[in-house]
Formats: structure tokens, C-alpha cells, sequence
């Protein structure tokens, strides 16, 4: 497991380097300016980290209430990834569109191609940062494990 730190470092790394991939490649996808683009990015990384917070405790909540449990189910993890992204459209979508002036299919389809940049993006970024900052072993028995006298 990683330590609240290591989940601290990761996230703030995950962050300051998407905006800095980000904010380039959406100015000359979009055509916009930087200053644009750079408000976009970090309002929808802002956006989606306290998306994020709030959307998992209430689902969280849910849950409990619907299911009794937490445990999560793939076609329940697929649920909770579909409708994370539906509420962060949500939010951004209006924004987006306000901000730049442009219609609601515009921002849609600018919406879309930035959560697909963080899809790719979050996939990459995972992978390297693990190699850079692997997790450190323990030797802890696994539960199926049996221990001698027990």
C-alpha cells in the first residue's frame, strides 16, 4: 500500500503535469489561447478532484443504503466510472461554454476530448510514476495464507 504522502506527492505530480501537457496540446487542438486553455485546465482539474471527493462519498452512501455494503461489483465499478463522468460533464460542460463563448455542442465535444486526454494521459502517467516510485515490499502473509499456530 502507499502512504498518505506517497497519495499526496502522487496526486499533485498527476495535476501540475497534466496541465503541462495539457495546456499546450489543447491550444493548438482548439485553437484557443493559452490563457484560455489554462483556466479550462485547471478549473476542470480543480472540478474534478472535488467532483471526485463528494461523488464517492455520496456513492459510498448509496450503497450502504441500496446494497447494505461497499463491495463493488464490475458491472458496479463500470456504473460508478459512467455516471463520475456524466456528473464532472455536468459540471464542466455550462462552464466551458459560458467561459468561451461557444455553443453546448462545441464545449461538448471540447468536454469529451479532454476526458479522453486524461484517460490516456492518467494511464501513462500511472505507469511511469510507478516505476520512478515503486511500492516498497512487505511481508505481510496474504489472507488465504495459512501461518504456522493458528
Amino acid at each position: 500500500m502507499r502512504t498518505f504522502w506517497d497519495r499526496v506527492r502522487h496526486a499533485i505530480m498527476f495535476e501540475i503535469v497534466g496541465l503541462i501537457l495539457f495546456i499546450p496540446c489543447s491550444v493548438w487542438v482548439f485553437h484557443q489561447s493559452v490563457e484560455h486553455m489554462g483556466v479550462i485546465g485547471v478549473f476542470s482539474a480543480f472540478a474534478a478532484t472535488t467532483w471526485n471527493f463528494f461523488y464517492n462519498i455520496g456513492f459510498d452512501r448509496s450503497m450502504l443504503y441500496f446494497r447494505g455494503s461497499v463491495q463493488k461489483t464490475l458491472l458496479i465499478r463500470v456504473y460508478h466510472s459512467i455516471l463520475f463522468e456524466v456528473g464532472l460533464t455536468l459540471i464542466t460542460l455550462p462552464a466551458i461554454a459560458l467561459y468561451l463563448n461557444i455553443d453546448i455542442v462545441s464545449a461538448f465535444i471540447m468536454d469529451v476530448a479532454i476526458v479522453v486526454f486524461y484517460l490516456v494521459y492518467a494511464f501513462f502517467f500511472n505507469i511511469v510514476y510507478d516505476f520512478i516510485f515503486p511500492i516498497k515490499e512487505q511481508n505481510t502473509p496474504l489472507c488465504s495464507e495459512k501461518t504456522e499456530g493458528v
